[in-house]
């Protein structure tokens, strides 16, 4: 069997649901499992209407409510134009009479705990997979029975070894021969019952743990792109394709930038060993990108990524000079403040290193302060070059920095065994310098 996980722009109006409901049936023979995230932009409205309701604007929360309720019964009325079935629409008004009364609870309170905002949050994903799989005339499946997650809501860690447990016995038995489950991406719930979900973008996480717990032959991503680019293309309109890249580089891509996959999907397939396709929902023939747990050909870049802002922090100390002990102090307090560091580079009494901007800047520079000099560069960006076979490639380092005239280079961070070379430049500067190293690795067949 397989996964096919369809994201919001996928799953936007009528016309694209009947897209999916044609890609399903024609992988009927293969017994799918349909993951579903929420129509397009609805999880943005529902974030909305709490907001407001907290607010004590319930008049303009009701009126969100109203607007997508709405825009779903458009959808299945396109869908039904001979009428809808009357399952279809009792569920539909029983959602939007549970999201009122959350609703009218929290402005009534003016407070929105983070376990009302999951329950709010999931309405966007049962409404959606009601319409879907009413459509197709498939069985609907309420995910939240087997994403056994914690208490974390907004992002519940998910137990691994308890919803394996009741994947294999309350899913797997109704995915049979021929037929199609539909479900939902993202939410789960405790185990009393309580409503969470898995983050922004736990669509794609859903659906790798529902292959991996049903040893799903391929797990399906469809979005509105033709596989992983080899760079983001509003950014490098010749953007191309991959055709094959490795659960370690697909990573990489996600951490530092790559907007087709949640960092969090490529972990349970890389265990279970399951293939992911990356595709186009409206281009089902058209290329495609397959992730797998190893490529051993190819050219020595895969793909181009950035993220930023970031901020550099330079300590500097003549301390560091033959003495034991000065890093274990210096990331101590970043432990403390709870910083995490992404790239590093050091030098004889000198170590730079990366943060997000968020972080708390200030109080680490004062406590390095006072055995270091600290420099901070905020408003970088860190530009990625990613391929399993940078490594094996001996001279790189000249055509990629070649690549760069006319860009500052303000920090250079790869290890020996890293198949990741990653550049630190004014953020300003960093869609230019994708532009110009695309161009020039495409030239030379580097990429």
């Amino acid at each position: 069997m397989i996964v096919m996980k369809f994201g919001g722009s996928s799953l936007a109006d009528a016309a694209c649901m009947r897209e999916v409901a044609d890609l399903v049936r024609k992988a009927l023979s293969r017994s799918p499992l349909v993951v579903c995230s929420a129509s397009g932009k609805s999880t943005n409205a529902l974030f909305s209407m709490a907001k407001k309701s907290e607010a004590g604007q319930n008049v303009e929360a009701l009126e969100e409510l109203r607007a997508l309720i709405d825009k779903h019964h458009s959808i299945a009325l396109d869908l039904f134009p001979a009428g809808m079935p009357d399952y279809l629409e009792m569920a539909i008004s029983q959602l939007s009479s549970e999201l009122e009364m959350m609703l009218r609870g929290v402005s009534l309170l003016k407070e929105l705990s983070p376990r009302s905002m999951d329950t709010i949050a999931s309405v966007g994903e049962r409404l959606s997979t009601r319409i879907l799989a009413a459509y197709m005339g498939m069985e609907w499946f309420d995910a939240r029975t087997v994403m056994r997650t914690d208490a974390t809501y907004g992002c519940g860690k998910p137990q691994i070894s308890e919803m394996k447990a009741l994947v294999l016995e309350k899913l797997a038995p109704k995915i049979t021969d021929g037929k199609a489950v539909v479900t939902q991406g993202y939410i789960g719930a405790t185990e009393d019952g309580c409503t969470t979900t898995l983050g922004r973008g736990g669509s794609d996480y859903s659906a790798s743990l529902f292959g991996s717990a049903l040893g799903a032959e391929d797990i399906q991503i469809w979005t509105d792109v033709e596989g992983v680019l080899t760079c983001d293309p509003r950014i490098v309109p010749d953007a191309q394709p991959i055709a094959e890249l490795s659960f370690n580089e697909a990573a990489e891509l996600a951490a530092f930038g790559a907007k087709v996959l949640h960092p969090a999907t490529i972990q349970p397939a890389v265990e279970a060993g399951i293939p992911v396709t990356v595709r186009h929902t409206r281009i089902p023939n058209g290329r495609f990108s397959t992730i797998t747990d190893e490529v051993k050909t190819g050219r020595p870049v895969t793909a181009l990524a950035t993220r930023g802002p970031v901020t550099v922090l330079t300590v500097s100390s003549t301390r560091m000079l033959n003495q034991s002990g000065f890093l274990s102090k210096l990331f101590d307090a970043f432990t403390r403040y709870d910083i995490s560091v992404d790239l590093i580079a050091t030098a004889e009494v000198s170590v730079s290193m990366t943060v997000e901007p968020q972080a708390s800047i200030d109080a680490v520079v004062k406590d390095l302060s006072e055995f270091a000099t600290v420099s901070v560069a905020t408003d970088r960006a860190i530009v990625a070059i990613v391929g399993e076979r940078l490594k094996y490639t001996p001279g790189m380092a000249g055509p990629l920095l070649s690549a760069l005239s006319g860009i500052n280079i303000e920090m250079i961070s790869m290890g020996a065994n890293e198949i990741n070379m990653s550049l630190v430049v004014k953020q300003e500067e960093a869609p230019r310098a994708l532009q110009q190293l695309h161009g020039a690795l495409m030239t030379g067949g580097y990429l």
